[in-house]
């Protein structure tokens, strides 16, 4: 449903809160030269920054605004937070990943390696985030009309952050740089827990899925992967009916806890896994 400049109500929050981000990096780049208040801004942000990779994951599959120069600002504002500018989580994921995360000799985010073993977790994290920008331009030939705009606005974004840091060099390392850099890894390792250990040809048992009610809140439902894969197009906000729908589909060992259940414990069940079958 249309609700003025966005497609989706829901999506006004999470707009506010990145936008507000990008204001304070601003405030912080203009008027802070202590290096020390400097550093622990950095740190105090790389989390919110990491979160707000699946913001700009969610646009990047239903785009936040019903015109295309708002979406090209919140994708400048998204690419300067997280190194991931326009169209490249829609090369890489929507048009690579999602298509091809059933089949690890082609998926853009593989967890196995070329003889069939599986990857660990730096090893997956270190490969994947290394990757994602040319296995975006390789994919790209195939979608040109998806590719122009990752090239022109993808120049734009590090053509800024570089400018900004030329001007004033240790905020814009700190405040945008080193982010730009640091957010791609830290994003390629938590998806590490989305799909590896899991091979299949069924979308019902090819994801893990964490019922935590804190991570989806912070991370617009990004805990119902099954469902999210299941119907990529999607809005965030309808990933818990649709998961509702599935749950029936999607076997017990697809369920996992997240780090947020140590910090933020709630009562909500993760289904016990399956009894091995016994002969009749």
């Amino acid at each position: 449903m249309e609700h003025g400049l966005f497609r989706h109500r829901q999506d006004r929050v999470p707009v506010g809160v990145f936008l507000a981000i990008s204001l304070g990096d601003l405030a912080v780049y203009f008027y802070v030269d202590g290096v020390w208040v400097l550093l622990a801004y950095s740190l105090a942000m790389a989390l919110p920054k990491g979160i707000a990779s699946a913001w700009n994951h969610h646009h990047q599959h239903v785009p936040t605004f019903r015109r295309v120069w708002l979406n090209r600002l919140l994708e400048l504002a998204y690419g300067l937070q997280t190194g991931m500018p326009t169209n490249l989580w829609r090369l890489h994921h929507v048009l690579g990943h999602h298509v091809n995360y059933l089949d690890q000799r082609k998926d853009e985010s593989r967890w196995q390696r070329s003889d069939g073993t599986q990857m660990g977790e730096l090893e997956y994290t270190v490969h994947t985030a290394l990757s994602a920008y040319p296995r975006a331009l390789s994919l790209g030939r195939r979608y040109p009309q998806v590719l122009r705009p990752f090239l022109i606005f993808g120049i734009l974004t590090w053509g800024v952050a570089i400018a900004l840091t030329v001007a004033r060099p240790l905020p814009g390392l700190l405040v945008f740089l080193l982010p730009m850099v640091t957010c791609p890894i830290f994003t390629a390792w938590v998806t590490y827990d989305h799909h590896a250990g899991l091979p299949t040809s069924s979308h019902f048992e090819g994801s893990y899925n964490i019922m935590n009610p804190w991570f989806n809140r912070l991370t617009g439902n990004l805990g119902y992967h099954t469902a999210h894969h299941y119907r990529q197009g999607a809005h965030w906000s309808q990933l818990p009916e649709l998961h509702a729908l599935i749950a029936p589909r999607i076997p017990a060992h697809c369920y996992t806890r997240s780090f947020f259940d140590a910090l933020l414990p709630t009562a909500q069940p993760v289904p016990a896994p399956e009894e091995p079958s016994t002969p009749g």
